[in-house]
């Protein structure tokens, strides 16, 4: 399959998160410094945390809304706001006004808007796939996130001192276009009539009908009942629980081994050719790993994607979770540069392997009734790794580094145990994970 063959949303939504998450990276990987500048760092920590519990909000409430009134429609009000706030946000810098505040409520309500459009561009791109293109549009989507963020922060890096508000200004400017081609671009994908899929899911091992015939009269009531029948699925609650530890893994890159490699890496040559040499200390190694990562996933995703299509699937993830989990473990305690350099990418061909193949796993167990509220609930697993990922650190003051390593160890073996129990049993998913 090429990309011409695929359905005309997939195209436009592909190019769309393209530059939604290049806006992102751009803009919003400076307001945790814009903010601690103008207030503080512990008033900023306190003001980010609640931008964090807001997007919970917004992701639980536009899975609610596009599984009860649309994909676009859902869309178009979130893309909409995010549209408005960045534009309320450049104003508020500018020089004329140059107001913090209002710069952070445009922030909070921003961030609630892009978080309340995103379950509904996951079911969509759900919607509008088969379970044989999955695994490719994942990987394309997935190099295509990667590719964004790294030349936004890149962007953002060169603009943010002296030019936020051309940021802010210019991601207002993506922003319309973003709309516009969601206005004119896309259709809607709301499948019509799946009721009874919904309320055989929501029997789920109870012998009840979860609520699936109960009166609708209560906005309130149908969202608690649509998301108590997601939290009911078994299935998925496994897949959840690996999702997060495995972002948990993930983040600790940027939180305790971050700080292992900045506290305790020696200054070290990394190359040396005669009289010049690379010398790095731990927060420059710490760069370059994260660099190395991103343009490995940008490099190696689509060749991933070629090499291993006729690697089962069940291999793929368990394989890819004890790489992934093996490379993180060697970043815990090593203090030499190529050995953090080669676990960089043991871990990185790990992610490629692991993760289209659990993205197509969960779009293959999730019911079309309830697509975004399963989505809804399945992106939060970021917010709680970074929970998990932050815990690390103070406990990371305790535990000498093998500890750590033995650590992402236990969450690598949990990790496969809720991969080997998603994929055993359940004959439904038996072309998934054939092996």
């Amino acid at each position: 399959m090429n990309l011409s063959a695929l359905h005309p949303n997939l195209r436009v939504r592909i190019a769309v998160g393209f530059l939604q998450r290049l806006l992102d990276s751009m803009v919003m990987s400076f307001m945790a410094i814009y903010l601690a500048f103008e207030y503080g760092v512990a008033v900023a920590g306190v003001l980010v945390v609640t931008v964090m519990v807001l997007g919970v909000v917004g992701t639980l409430a536009g899975g609610h809304m596009s599984d009860a009134r649309g994909r676009r429609r859902t869309l178009l009000l979130g893309e909409t706001g995010v549209c408005l706030t960045f534009a309320l946000m450049a104003v508020a810098d500018s020089p004329a006004w140059h107001s913090p505040a209002i710069v952070y409520c445009g922030y909070l309500v921003n961030k609630f808007a892009a978080s309340f459009a995103m379950p509904a561009n996951d079911a969509m791109i759900l919607d509008v796939t088969t379970p044989e293109s999955r695994k490719l549009v994942y990987t394309i989507n997935y190099w295509s996130i990667n590719l964004a963020l790294a030349f936004g922060a890149l962007l953002g890096g060169f603009l943010y001192n002296g030019h936020f508000t051309l940021l802010l200004t210019l991601a207002a400017g993506g922003t319309v276009v973003i709309a516009a081609a969601t206005y004119f671009l896309i259709a809607e994908t709301k499948p019509e009539e799946t009721e009874p899929e919904e309320t055989e899911r929501g029997q789920n091992e109870r012998g009840e009908t979860g609520g699936a015939a109960e009166p609708r009269g209560s906005i309130l009531r149908d969202f608690a009942n649509g998301y108590r029948l997601v939290l009911q699925d078994r299935a998925f609650g496994r897949l959840l629980v690996a999702a997060t530890l495995f972002m948990s893994i993930e983040l600790q890159l940027i939180n305790y081994i971050g700080v292992r490699l900045a506290r305790d890496l020696p200054a070290q040559n990394l190359l040396s050719i005669g009289s010049w040499s690379v010398r790095v200390d731990g927060v420059e190694m710490l760069g370059i790993l994260r660099a190395e990562n991103t343009v490995l996933v940008v490099a190696l995703a689509l060749v991933a994607h070629l090499v291993l299509r006729r690697v089962p699937d069940r291999v793929r993830m368990y394989a890819g979770a004890g790489l992934f989990t093996a490379g993180y473990m060697v970043l815990a305690v090593s203090d030499t540069g190529w050995v953090l350099l080669v676990a960089a990418l043991v871990l990185t061909v790990g992610e490629l392997m692991d993760v289209p193949v659990r993205q197509a796993l969960l779009a293959d167990m999730v019911p079309a009734a309830s697509r975004t509220r399963y989505m809804a609930v399945y992106n939060l697993n970021i917010r709680v790794a970074l929970v998990v990922a932050s815990l690390c650190i103070t406990i990371g003051s305790v535990l000498p580094p093998w500890g750590m390593a033995a650590l992402y160890g236990v969450f690598g073996l949990v990790i496969i145990w809720q991969y080997h129990a998603i994929l055993t049993p359940s004959a439904a998913r038996a072309e998934l994970a054939r092996a």
